[in-house]
């Protein structure tokens, strides 16, 4: 049986009226049916939405299990491969 594992979201309304979806915590269910949070930031908004992880979801965390770098080219910046940090704020 696969263990149900979710994602904790935070809103952040931007100034173009869009709103961004910050992921900031994991969260897991126990046998009895109560939930475990686990927060990586607390939001200064204090809003938070549960959702259960997706397909891509679990892709994405595959890709990142791999040693720090590993994808990297040999002296290549994440800069020159357009990694740089989209932080909306």
């Amino acid at each position: 049986m696969v263990r149900k594992m979710y994602k904790i979201l935070c809103p952040i309304e931007r100034k173009e009226g869009k709103t961004h979806w910050m992921r900031v915590g994991t969260a897991y269910p126990n046998k009895d049916d109560s939930v475990n949070l686990y927060l990586d930031v607390l939001p200064a908004n204090l809003k938070l939405q549960l959702r259960e992880l997706t397909e891509e979801d679990l892709r994405d965390r595959e890709g990142r299990s791999k040693p720090h770098g590993a994808s990297l080219s040999h002296g290549a910046s994440h800069h020159q491969l357009g990694m740089e940090n989209n932080i909306p704020f």
